[in-house]
């Protein structure tokens, strides 16, 4: 007989279709509480809690065993049981899908899996139809709220998924009932408001989807202050544009589709195994498949990888992520994981402050992000299976090509990954690399000297490249002739001996001044170089260096891997800086011009970046460099720092290196307000490590109060308490007595310190010993920022008749100096006046916050206030207003990987109608 369960709607069981007598309530909710585990044990005591909360009654044992041993009658007659074991309690569900839960979500991840948007439509009727009413219906417990609350916004994502097929379907008139409701139920869902105005435009009914907008934008105006997002926006304006124009293909609001692949190999031949092995990649299987192409230096496995992914296109219409690890680079470390899942999140629409600086928590966001997609991965040049781990999707409709010069073992045995040998070219195979780049006329006239030129080159691709590129550049050269120049010379280290003999040839054919670019490039810092940093590395002027890159690109001994960027292969990095012919002095030269560039040029675009800051002394010496870069504005300083971003960091590393102290700890402090836009935590922990060395090394004061202070801050901010309190003492005791500014600002980073370490009176001592320094200076916004840190942790010790007066100053002197931090004065203010009860002034100052952290685009701490002013709206009984603000927090929460958040805003939803007690607000 066939058993099944029930808990999307009411809470029950049936057998072969006979619904069986389940009990009362509280007896079904232990059958629900054993439900959304089943199969796994749950504790005794966690069922009690989950059934009766947290005051359970005296004889609490006894009433468990009594439901348990009812619910055994019931089932037992129909194969069904619930077991005893270990301290707690089973239920054994030998098949997943008799859990209408399960069936439910198997539909889901199977219909977001799949590309055919029918397909993905009809999995996804399927998995709604299961829903008879809300999950646990009727049953009433603060447990079956959260729970109730979770599947009900899951619940929701399937719907909206569903709603996105069947309008790239054209089925508008299908979802616009559904759509209708949930905008009803969500006015502020600003994707539900998109979909629903796609929906009513493209059925006729374009004039009720501008009212829509209007509506929503209305909404979004009273209830947060706030304007509609640039997406909303963007639909809006297609509807009005589709007024004046013939009707178009709707426009599919979705998330951003990476396509970061470098450019295709040019003239790209052979390989033909290797790719049909590949192309098993982009059929479907039950884990996510793994190649890992290994070879020898210049085998040509990044050619082969990138040829075979952008053949790809359709078979992975998610996106194609792309990164180099730089694992056998001459010049530098590894990239790490945490660092290329950074650029990974990224392309994904993930960015700042919304990536989590926990490294476990990036690769669950990533992992979530690709849940459901088709997305090839490319892994280039990693060293070990450690590196490539933290990069694997879960999903397996995703796909990872890894190419490295080991074999990945360990990869192989623990992800199933398949090892694939990227092994010389056969001659045959060879000569038509030569025939395809040189023509079938240029080897036919001498065929003996095109063999000793496949000879020479050994099967290499990439030595072949080169080859071909400089017999390109003199068509008029008989092959014989460079079969003469090309003479072996010592393999490199790797037993490459076939590209350094090509290399070695080749430079000999460059002209004096290219050689010595070419040496230079060499021992340039970071992963790629712009022509700017190429101007200050040789000294030449831009337009003259620009010339001289093109040139030996053209002979293949660099890359232009973007626009104005150049990068070279490891193999003719390494050849380049252990050939080396120009004098020490000049590449030590070099070197001081290029990374006086990367400080000077940083150092402008943090004063651009954040202009209100105050410079340490001695910041803007020591880094002269012949041609500067002026950045205008902060979109430009962004761009250039997220360019230039590796190469700054190496630069700092190549610094240290040789033990010039200044740039180390110039180059950390241009970081500063970069890295706090972008939420670069551990970048940040590591530049000011060596920060800290060198400007111990340098023994000036002001210099070492600037990096221990520095380095504390940052320890704070990611919960090293003791070494942020370790560093910030050491500060403290450097500092000249007779600074009050710094001594001020040192208390105030104390004062940060212990209160994300969540002990407030000693953060509250700290504060307001920053006040009394600060105010003898008579700077506003110094008094206006101790002020509101004194007025932010009286009021989180609830002291907050103390903390209003400080908080209002604060915000009269910001507002004096239209300074952007008055956002955060205005929150502090919000939650003042929420534990005071006066709810309609801590909604206008929240409403004020959140109009500001928009218009900046401060998504952090958005999330924060929207809520704190759910929170409000609760205290004033509107819990419609407060559902929806914390919807509206959820999604930021989660976009940002914030879990920990998350998991207390679902707690918050789902206990609003439950009539329990509530606890404080969380506050940042």
């Amino acid at each position: 007989m066939a058993l099944e369960f029930r808990v999307l709607g009411e809470v029950g069981a049936s057998a072969d279709g006979e619904v069986l007598a389940a009990g009362h309530a509280r007896q079904r909710l232990v059958l629900a509480a054993l439900l959304l585990d089943a199969g796994r044990v749950v504790p005794a005591d966690q069922l009690v809690t989950r059934v009766w909360g947290e005051h359970p009654p005296s004889r609490v044992a006894n009433a468990l065993q009594t439901y348990i041993a009812r619910l055994r009658r019931v089932l037992q007659p129909h194969g069904g049981a619930i077991e005893r074991r270990s301290g707690g309690y089973v239920i054994p569900l030998p098949d997943p899908d008799a859990l209408d839960l399960n069936q439910f979500t198997n539909l889901v991840a199977k219909a977001r899996a799949t590309a055919d948007d029918g397909e993905a439509a009809r999995l996804y009727q399927r998995a709604l139809e299961l829903w008879q009413g809300d999950a646990l219906l009727g049953l009433e417990s603060a447990w079956a709220d959260i729970v109730r609350h979770s599947l009900s916004r899951q619940r929701t994502a399937a719907e909206l998924d569903y709603a996105d097929r069947q309008l790239r379907r054209g089925r508008h008139g299908d979802v616009l009932g559904l759509l209708s409701r949930r905008a009803d139920e969500y006015p502020l869902d600003e994707r539900i408001a998109a979909a629903l105005m796609r929906a009513l435009h493209h059925s006729g009914r374009t004039d009720e989807a501008l009212a829509r907008y209007r509506q929503t934008r209305t909404t979004l105006r009273d209830e947060l202050g706030a304007d509609p997002s640039p997406q909303l926006r963007a639909v809006h304006e297609d509807i009005l544009a589709a007024q004046a124009s013939p009707p178009a293909a709707p426009r599919v609001m979705a998330a951003p589709v990476p396509q970061q692949l470098p450019p295709s190999p040019p003239r790209f031949t052979g390989r033909d195994d290797e790719i049909r092995h590949l192309d098993t990649l982009a059929e479907r299987h039950a884990t996510v498949p793994i190649t890992v192409l290994h070879g020898g230096g210049g085998m040509g496995k990044t050619a082969l990888a990138l040829h075979w992914a952008h053949r790809q296109a359709t078979a992975f219409p998610d996106g194609r992520l792309y990164v180099d690890l730089r694992g056998f680079s001459p010049d530098g470390d590894p990239t790490p994981s945490d660092v290329a899942l950074r650029g990974f999140l990224h392309a994904l629409g993930v960015t700042g402050a919304s990536i989590p600086a926990d490294p476990d928590a990036r690769t669950a966001l990533y992992r979530t992000l690709l849940a459901g997609k088709r997305v090839l991965v490319v892994l280039d040049n990693a060293r070990d299976s450690a590196q490539v781990t933290p990069l694997l999707p879960g999903d397996p409709g995703c796909a990872v090509v890894v190419t490295s010069r080991n074999r990945m073992t360990s990869l192989t045995t623990t992800h199933g990954a398949t090892p694939l040998a990227v092994r010389p070219l056969p001659a045959p195979q060879a000569r038509t690399v030569l025939t395809a780049r040189l023509g079938p006329d240029a080897l036919a006239a001498d065929p003996d000297a095109a063999e000793q030129l496949v000879t020479r080159c050994a099967g290499s691709p990439l030595a072949l490249g080169i080859l071909a590129a400089r017999a390109a550049e003199h068509p008029d050269f008989p092959l014989a002739a460079l079969a003469a120049e090309l003479t072996d010379v010592s393999a490199l280290d790797d037993g490459d001996a076939s590209v350094a003999a090509v290399l070695s040839w080749s430079l000999r054919a460059l002209p004096p001044q290219h050689a010595e670019v070419f040496e230079l490039l060499g021992l340039a810092p970071g992963p790629d170089i712009s022509v700017r940093a190429a101007a200050n590395l040789t000294g030449l002027a831009p337009n003259a260096i620009a010339a001289i890159l093109r040139a030996l690109e053209r002979v293949s001994l660099v890359e232009q891997d973007a626009p104005g960027r150049y990068r070279m292969h490891d193999l003719v990095r390494l050849f380049a800086k252990t050939h080396l012919s120009l004098p020490a002095e000049e590449r030590t030269a070099a070197l001081r011009r290029v990374i006086g560039y990367y400080t000077g040029t940083a150092l402008a675009g943090n004063r651009v970046l954040h202009p209100h800051g105050i410079p340490p002394h001695g910041i803007d010496t020591g880094h002269d460099h012949p041609y500067p870069h002026q950045l205008t504005d902060s979109d430009e300083a962004l761009a250039w720092f997220d360019a230039d971003h590796d190469c700054l960091l190496d630069a700092q590393r190549t610094a240290a290196a040789q033990s010039w102290h200044r740039p180390v700890w110039q180059i950390a402090w241009a970081f500063t307000a970069y890295h706090y836009r972008r939420g670069f935590l551990h970048e940040d922990l590591a530049v000011w490590a060596a920060a800290v060395h060198a400007a111990d090394a340098l023994g000036e004061p002001e210099t070492r109060v600037l990096a221990h202070r520095r380095y504390g801050l940052v320890n704070a901010r990611t919960a090293q308490h003791d070494n942020a309190l370790k560093h910030l003492s050491k500060a403290l005791e450097l500092v000249d007595l007779r600074d009050l500014r710094v001594r001020a600002i040192i208390e105030h980073d104390l004062a940060q310190s212990w209160g994300l370490h969540g002990d407030q009176r000693s953060a509250l001592r700290h504060a307001e010993r920053s006040l009394e320094l600060f105010l003898p200076l008579g700077n506003p916004v110094w008094e206006a920022q101790a002020r509101n840190g004194v007025g932010w942790h009286l009021t989180l010790l609830g002291r907050h008749d103390e903390a209003r007066p400080h908080c209002e100053r604060a915000l009269e002197l910001y507002r004096k100096e239209n300074h952007p931090a008055v956002a955060d004065v205005l929150d502090s203010l919000g939650l003042i006046e929420h534990h005071t009860g006066q709810h309609a002034d801590a909604v206008r100052h929240y409403r004020e916050a959140l109009a500001s952290y928009r218009e900046t685009g401060n998504t952090y701490l958005e999330a924060d206030t929207l809520e704190h002013l759910g929170h409000t709206h609760r205290e004033m009984g509107d819990h419609g207003k407060a559902r929806t603000v914390w919807q509206l927090a959820l999604d930021l929460f989660r976009a940002q990987g914030r879990f920990a958040e998350v998991a207390t805003v679902e707690a918050a939803l789902a206990r609003l109608d439950s009539g329990k007690t509530w606890p404080a607000p969380r506050i940042r």
